[in-house]
């Protein structure tokens, strides 16, 4: 008698769109974003003023017009990257897998989906936010908020959560792949740009080593397995190393700030001082956005590069995020365990 095969789910997780560029739609997502306690970390009343009175209010608009530049004619790029990516999963998956993806905040509703999920008689259920370092805004939020609605339900699925994959050797693969397709050898210098976080966000996964005095810019330290800032600079290392880069010629920084007390250097100053050091052709890679994104499109393929020009420099190339590239399947299928069953 031949045994029942088991179903199991993969949910893989990014951050949201809003569902329009128009400043409504923003100001919805902003808020739902920005008035999570994982993301703006202070005290709940403090929080909803800040930022129910102060940052959406004045932010929706401005944030509004820089969608509008990101938008296509298929509408968001990270959640059309998001279709995509789970298409090309299902069909490596294999038939006793459903790949379903889902937003943090936006649509499709993590909630939604997993509340769905949760009751679709899965043997196992694997939430895999898609994000590479862990951080507690991110990664964290993904978890929490699954671990909230689980916690709810009489009967709770078997539950398997990914929390970090930067160093797993099939991701440092497909970002050294991806690299490489620019011709780093042809470029003056390579910048490695992460999405910046508060120091004080960095500083709770170990409250006894500040940040200031961390060695993580040169090596991994023990502390260091959930530290952002530690396995973004250990990011880098590790691909530097499958391209055979020469120490010198790339380097580490972190964009997106809000204010100077976010983790540096920052990547827009690191590439002015690159511009009045005399680089002319740089290549910028950012492994922390396994999708392009407002973040990669917007702001390094066009207001970094305006930037580097106005410096003094020449030529920014952008390098396009991992999105459906059939190496970083390969990497999701080892990571969540799935290469048994495809």
């Amino acid at each position: 008698m031949k045994a029942e095969m088991s179903r199991k789910a993969l949910i893989l997780v990014n951050t949201g769109t809003p569902e329009t560029p128009g400043v409504r739609d923003v100001r919805r997502f902003l808020s739902r974003f920005l008035n999570d306690g994982r993301v703006i970390d202070l005290p709940w009343l403090w929080r909803k003023i800040l930022v129910n009175l102060m940052i959406v209010p004045f932010r929706a608009p401005r944030s509004a017009a820089l969608y509008r530049r990101l938008w296509t004619d298929d509408g968001s790029p990270l959640l059309n990257n998001l279709e995509k990516l789970v298409a090309a999963m299902r069909v490596k998956a294999g038939e006793n897998w459903d790949v379903i993806g889902a937003m943090r905040y936006g649509k499709p509703s993590l909630d939604e989906v997993f509340r769905h999920v949760a009751v679709g008689g899965y043997d196992e259920i694997i939430i895999f936010p898609l994000f590479p370092q862990y951080a507690s805004s991110t990664t964290g939020s993904v978890h929490e908020l699954v671990m909230r609605l689980a916690s709810r339900m009489n009967v709770i699925p078997s539950l398997r959560f990914i929390s970090q994959y930067y160093s797993h050797p099939r991701f440092i693969e497909a970002w050294a792949e991806n690299i490489g397709q620019y011709n780093p050898e042809d470029h003056d210098h390579i910048l490695f740009s992460y999405h910046s976080l508060p120091l004080r966000q960095v500083e709770r996964s170990h409250p006894e080593v500040a940040a200031a005095s961390c060695g993580c810019a040169v090596s991994m330290p023990e502390h260091g397995k959930y530290c952002y800032r530690a396995a973004c600079y250990e990011t880098t290392r590790l691909i530097a190393v499958r391209l055979g880069l020469k120490e010198g010629t790339y380097s580490t920084a972190f964009q997106s700030r809000l204010t100077g007390n976010w983790l540096s250097p920052f990547t827009d100053q690191a590439l002015q001082n690159l511009a009045a050091g005399g680089r002319k052709n740089v290549l910028v890679a950012a492994p922390s956005f396994t999708a392009d994104c407002l973040e990669t499109i917007i702001e390094i393929g066009d207001e970094y590069r305006h930037l580097f020009r106005q410096a003094g420099g020449g030529d920014l190339v952008m390098v396009h995020s991992l999105n459906d590239n059939s190496l970083w399947t390969v990497a999701i299928s080892e990571i969540a365990g799935l290469e048994g069953d495809c």
